[in-house]
């Protein structure tokens, strides 16, 4: 099976990213960015993101989650801390997210480090989830082989059944895990391929360079 796909073009000319209309800290730049892509309307879910992680295999893996929270510290995202990649960032915390916004022509990606968040800020996420979704984290062993769906309906079947308060707490095994970023570029679409790429990069004294990459 062959297909040709020499001919997919596109001409990127909806913005331009320049170093005279940035911010000198690349979290508010992202924070505009992610403003404007919520405003566009054009993005379903804008805080999609792939996150990318050396396995327990050593092979990299990337998978999307969603992002949800970001501040001046860095990124946070909820898994099961038991899954292939809770796993894998346990053993190498160096991940990198990436953020594709086609309809603003636009790509953002950090590098950093990964460490897991406090128990409290757990809960406090966990807690203010819909019940169907605390269920589902509950009942869901991430990643491990099962052997039917059927398997995983019942098991929820019998949770809904007999849910309560005490029951329905965060497991120990689910939790956030704050990225830190150590660079994050901004990546704009410009015609001929002539892409606009900026990269902030953290120094040893917190502040951060900037720099023009070759598209």
């Amino acid at each position: 099976m062959e297909k040709d796909l020499g001919n997919y073009r596109k001409s990127y000319d909806k913005q331009v990213l320049d170093e005279a209309h940035i911010s000198k800290n690349p979290l508010h730049q992202f924070q505009t960015w992610f403003y404007e892509v919520e405003q566009s309307g054009g993005v379903e879910e804008a805080n999609a993101m792939s996150v990318a992680a050396i396995g327990v295999d050593g092979f990299p893996k990337t998978r999307v989650v969603l992002l949800k929270k970001y501040n001046d510290d860095g990124f946070i995202f909820y898994t099961n801390y038991k899954s292939e990649k809770g796993k894998a960032i346990e053993i190498n915390p160096k991940v990198c997210l990436s953020f594709f916004w086609p309809s603003m022509e636009r790509q953002v990606i950090i590098k950093g480090l990964a460490e897991k968040v406090t128990s409290l800020t757990s809960d406090n996420y966990f807690d203010s989830r819909p019940l169907g979704s605390r269920l589902g984290a509950i009942v869901s062993n991430q990643s491990a082989v099962i052997f039917s769906r059927e398997e995983l309906e019942t098991s929820l079947k019998i949770l809904e059944a007999s849910a309560t308060e005490e029951n329905t707490k965060r497991p120990q095994n689910w939790g956030g895990f704050l990225v830190r970023p150590h660079s994050i570029e901004f990546w704009q679409g410009r015609p001929n391929r002539l892409h606009d790429r900026i990269r902030y990069t953290l120094q040893y004294n917190l502040d951060w360079s900037v720099e023009r990459l070759a598209p």
